[in-house]
């Protein structure tokens, strides 16, 4: 059989290595691809055809959470793995809804990491045991405290400005009724897009809503 086409998006150079040196270590797995940056994981994509993207979620440039959501709208045939350090809720969530086959924190031993990439391939979704954890306490939780607790990230302030967001209330309007000044607002709103990882008031407004904000 021939082995699994792999591709690495990660900004760390040392840990590209050492995923790099993991693989060639393995028989039935093979590198064929590194880059830096979403968008540079996005043309990688496009001219390899991997059959599984090692996807960081934190990257310059566009995130791993938007070129996974890009990658798959293009590469039916590829699998994502989510690879990164973030292990709370939302991320997991974004990383589900933007297409993830399997989600690994790069704390994981290499065993597993090997195993969602087998798995994801064989069409599984594997999302490793300390994350599935996760999942079944988010989903066994009442509806109500599941809310309360999203977007651990965000500060007091932080949320007032999404529900509002979430609301339709222009900037002009959230700096009203917070007595804020506009360019606070707007401050505000940068760092919500950084957090919540998205590129957009109308992607902060489908996260906030999906989390009961706004209505």
């Amino acid at each position: 059989m021939d082995p699994i086409r792999v591709l690495i998006a990660d900004d760390h150079t040392l840990f590209r290595h050492g995923i790099r040196a993991l693989l060639d270590s393995v028989p039935d797995i093979a590198l064929i691809g590194e880059a830096a940056t979403g968008d540079e994981a996005i043309a990688q994509v496009r001219a390899l055809r991997p059959d599984v993207v090692l996807m960081d979620i934190k990257m310059p440039g566009t995130n791993g959470i938007e070129a996974t959501r890009r990658v798959l709208a293009e590469n039916s045939g590829t699998a994502v793995v989510v690879l990164t350090m973030l292990e709370d809720d939302d991320s997991v969530f974004a990383a589900m809804r933007a297409g993830a086959r399997g989600y690994v924190v790069k704390g994981a031993d290499e065993e597993e990491l090997l195993r969602v990439v087998r798995a994801v391939t064989a069409g599984e979704a594997l999302f490793g045991p300390a994350i599935a954890e996760r999942l079944m306490a988010f989903f066994s939780d009442a509806g109500p405290a599941a809310r309360a607790r999203s977007f651990p990230d965000l500060t007091e302030r932080e949320r007032d400005v999404l529900g509002l967001i979430a609301g339709g209330h222009s900037n002009a309007e959230i700096a009203a009724r917070l007595f804020l000044s506009p360019k606070t607002v707007r401050n505000h709103i940068s760092s919500i897009f950084n957090k919540l990882q998205v590129t957009d008031r109308s992607q902060a407004i489908v996260r906030a809503r999906e989390a009961g904000m706004g209505q």
